[in-house]
């Protein structure tokens, strides 16, 4: 198969279809956030959408800079041609942060997140509304440190993010090994630091929201579901960007690549999901066995969807080698995978915020495909601003003429 076949500088259009429909879903986004802002009895549970799809959004996109970390450090040749994806999705990790940070700090602010350790007296031993618990985790529990905590991680991130996919334009630039080298030695850096803090991002923006619950596995927990979701998105745009005729480089065996990694994760979360439901259940220790009573009594029917999307679809479509090789089939498995890890956010969010008082409608959708419109905007507007391949990648022929 001969390289001068493929158009090593063609680049992806922003126009038509695309651009109008992902406008439009930021519209109904905002519409529907509208209306839940506009009735005080439902503020609550729309800081507790925004909260899941900020949190989603943000994670997808660290995890973009993830995928892009693990390549230069692995020295992988077979995904060269197919990095500018996931350089498009770390570059709008910025506003991604910013956003999260947002609804964060708004939600503090107006005690519609966190209350369960941010309310007033909690840590005041002369307050009836005193709570020894929660005052012996204040001093990590405190607004300016978990505040302070955000900030940092996902300014960390995304200077990261930014730096990766400019290091591969300015090798497109200049050619030789220099951006490539810089690339290496800085994933190397970020990939110990992503490791560490990971976990403490999870445990602040998520499971704090149930304050007096806790676990170890909570955060490798959180790792999984934003890796999986993370290659189902690159496998998704990738996908489509080939059957819209763009990318003929990319073959059967850069889709089984993607198609193992998200068989092979999916199963890793499910191991942790699995290992942490069933400890806290075996060891039946109130404090402990409340977070899952909360999930199984009061939102049952997600808990049980929760591992028919993201364990038994994932596992049994793409066990097969030719279903991981077929463009329509891990589409759909991918589409299927995001969808599923949405109701994994859901799970973790809404017991910890509304509680028994959930619903499901307008709100919830409507949020939803706000975000993925804002999602696709901004993802396929930076996708757009250059050439589909990193022209000047050391291993792009191998990439080129990837075969298993």
């Amino acid at each position: 198969m001969a390289t001068h076949q493929y158009n090593l500088s063609e680049q992806f259009e922003f126009t038509g279809k695309a651009k109008t429909l992902s406008i439009v879903a930021i519209v109904v986004g905002l519409i529907a956030i509208g209306y839940g802002f506009s009735d005080k009895s439902m503020h609550e549970r729309t800081f507790a959408n925004l909260l899941l799809m900020s949190y989603y959004f943000a994670c997808v996109c660290m995890s973009g800079a993830f995928f892009l970390a693990i390549q230069y450090v692995a020295q992988a040749g077979w995904s060269a041609s197919i990095l500018r994806v996931p350089q498009a999705m770390a570059k709008i990790l910025p506003l991604a942060s910013i956003i999260l940070l947002l609804v964060m700090g708004l939600g503090l602010y107006t005690h519609n997140l966190y209350h369960h350790w941010y309310a007033e007296g909690l840590t005041d031993p002369n307050s009836e509304n005193y709570d020894k618990l929660i005052a012996g985790k204040s001093a990590f529990l405190n607004v300016p440190f978990f505040m302070g905590r955000q900030i940092v991680f996902l300014s960390i991130y995304s200077f990261f993010a930014v730096l990766l996919a400019k290091l591969s334009n300015n090798e497109d630039l200049e050619g030789g090994l220099n951006s490539y080298k810089r690339s290496f030695k800085n994933s190397c850096i970020f990939l110990v630091i992503y490791g560490f803090t990971t976990p403490i991002f999870a445990f602040d923006t998520v499971m704090s929201l149930e304050a007096h619950w806790f676990s170890t596995m909570f955060g490798w927990y959180n790792f999984a579901a934003m890796w999986v979701s993370c290659l189902a998105i690159i496998a998704i745009i990738v996908i489509s960007l080939k059957k819209a005729g763009y990318m003929s480089y990319v073959n059967s065996s850069h889709l089984h690549n993607l198609g193992q990694f998200i068989f092979g994760f999916s199963i890793f979360w499910t191991y942790v999901w699995f290992a942490q439901f069933m400890l806290i259940y075996y060891a039946n220790i109130p404090e402990e066995t409340v977070y899952f009573y909360k999930r199984f009594e009061m939102y049952k029917f997600w808990f049980f969807l929760n591992l028919i999307l993201n364990f038994l679809t994932p596992v049994l479509l793409l066990m097969d080698r030719d279903n991981k090789r077929s463009e329509n089939k891990l589409l759909i498995v991918s589409i299927i995978v995001l969808c599923g890890h949405w109701v994994d956010y859901y799970q973790m969010i809404m017991p910890g915020t509304v509680e028994a008082h959930n619903g499901f409608g307008i709100l919830e959708i409507g949020t939803a495909v706000g975000f993925v419109g804002l999602f696709t905007f901004t993802v396929l507007n930076a996708l757009s601003k250059k050439a589909l391949v990193a022209k000047n990648h050391p291993f792009l022929q191998e990439s080129l003429h990837h075969h298993i």
